[in-house]
């Protein structure tokens, strides 16, 4: 992909949560595939079409999983994200007598929004006839060498992070603006252990839902099968534009 400038990146469809760019493509504006669902959930949120059909990552993630990771868990998030927007909303117009109420509301809020961004990041992370290295020269490949030593040791730690994530969460690459550095983190149950403002390239969901029909326990198989459909050139644009955003 060409370099791009910060005027380039600024007319781009390009927003930050909490410093979690999302660029175009993941609010929902694609095409959708033959045979997905297109019902979207009033609200601040949509869910967004996958950029591929169902079963375009086989043998590596089966269509049935990839069907039911969208259509079912991730529009789950979505519509349990806006309807906590408007239970805000309501306990804000009735007063105090639902103050109380708040903490309980704002978790769901959290836990339904990391999960529906996460989700939204994941689907381009993949595609069909990905896997390999990050391109040559590239700011990613130049970044991974200098952060991690190389696209081995990389590999390895990002693949171990996703393994030893306690109970369900995620695996993230994310590009850290204070030290220009990247650093992988785990971020258990989506919300727990992130790097506030850390830039997200590459994350993996490591939630049994995402594995467990074709790999049942063996996250291992499925983290080693992910490395197989990884869209490097998306994650290569997303290093680009958090590089431009960061200064």
């Amino acid at each position: 992909m060409p370099n791009c400038t910060r005027r380039e990146l600024l007319g781009t469809a390009a927003t930050t949560v909490g410093g979690w760019i999302l660029l175009s493509g993941e609010s929902g504006a694609a095409q959708t595939p033959a045979g997905q669902s297109t019902e979207l959930p009033a609200g601040p949120y949509q869910l967004p079409p996958l950029p591929y059909d169902y079963g375009d990552l086989e043998p590596y993630i089966d269509a049935e999983t990839m069907k039911l990771h969208h259509d079912k868990h991730h529009a789950a998030y979505v519509k349990g994200a806006n309807a906590a927007f408007a239970e805000l909303e309501r306990i804000r117009q009735v007063g105090a007598e639902e103050v109380a109420r708040i903490r309980a509301v704002t978790e769901e809020l959290s836990f339904h929004t990391c999960g529906h961004i996460l989700h939204s990041l994941l689907w381009q992370c993949m595609k069909k006839g990905g896997g390999g290295d990050p391109p040559a020269g590239s700011e990613l490949h130049t970044l991974i060498t200098r952060d991690f030593g190389n696209l081995i040791a990389f590999k390895a730690q990002f693949s171990a992070a996703a393994q030893q994530v306690h109970g369900s969460g995620w695996a993230v690459l994310v590009f850290e603006p204070l030290a220009r550095r990247l650093l992988i983190v785990q971020a258990e149950k989506h919300q727990n252990l992130a790097v506030w403002g850390g830039m997200p390239l590459l994350v993996l969901d490591v939630w049994e839902h995402a594995y467990y029909l074709r790999y049942q326990n063996r996250r291992s198989d499925y983290i080693k099968a992910f490395w197989e459909v990884v869209n490097w050139e998306h994650v290569q644009q997303r290093c680009q534009q958090a590089l431009l955003l960061a200064g």
